[in-house]
């Protein structure tokens, strides 16, 4: 009840209606019936935290899709350079990054093996130039991939720098550092692990072994 009468208030309502012959009429009932509109009482901002966590489906495929993932940095330049940094399987999803992969349902274990193997090896000087190169290109040219591509571009960058232009997007990834690299991936580590598997999984270690290996 509590909750209801914190967050379900009017002053903050939109009435629409359709077919009203007399808007007057319409008003003053709808004034009658709610004659006082309560404020509501602000809220604070609830804190999203990572929680990391472990998702299987099981399906006679044949063959088991896995995919680690940990908390990456909330710098876009940063969180992209070091996407390119974890090779062509990598991924990144707004504060998400990690790997996925697929063998067989005998070879699953050795294929987290390997995954496990590259998302925890810290990425060297030689990779973080060309993965800055990779992820420099990678977002100019997705500047003219359409307005969705534009917006998004446009959102990461606002919320790094207050600011857009493409120079400056260009800019913004010509400033990270091996350093900034480094560090985003140590604290990568250092989060929980999310894992998912997919098909023929009874090869596939479960969540808590996989996460051992980085503790």
């Amino acid at each position: 009840m509590s909750f209801r009468e914190r967050t379900y208030t009017l002053n903050g309502a939109v009435l629409a209606a359709t077919g009203i012959d007399d808007h007057k009429a319409f008003v003053r009932m709808v004034e009658e019936e709610f004659p006082v509109a309560a404020p509501a009482n602000p809220l604070e901002p609830a804190a999203a935290d990572y929680l990391g966590g472990e998702a299987r489906l099981e399906q006679s495929s044949g063959s088991a899709l896995v995919a680690l993932a940990f908390e990456g940095p909330s710098s876009a330049p940063i969180m992209n350079v070091l996407k390119h940094c974890l090779g062509s399987s990598a991924f990144a999803s707004k504060q998400l990054v990690g790997l996925y992969g697929a063998s067989s349902a005998s070879d699953a274990s050795g294929t987290v093996d390997a995954l496990s193997k590259a998302i925890a090896t810290t990425p060297s000087a030689d990779v973080v130039a060309a993965a800055k190169a990779a992820a420099k290109g990678e977002a100019l040219k997705a500047l003219g991939n359409g307005s969705q591509s534009l917006a998004d571009a446009m959102t990461g960058s606002i919320l790094d720098s207050c600011g857009f232009s493409a120079s400056a997007l260009a800019e913004s990834y010509d400033a990270v550092t091996v350093e900034d690299v480094t560090e985003a991936h140590s604290a990568m580590l250092k989060s929980k692990l999310a894992f998912a598997a997919v098909g023929d999984i009874s090869a596939v270690p479960y969540h808590a072994t996989i996460e051992s290996r980085f503790s």
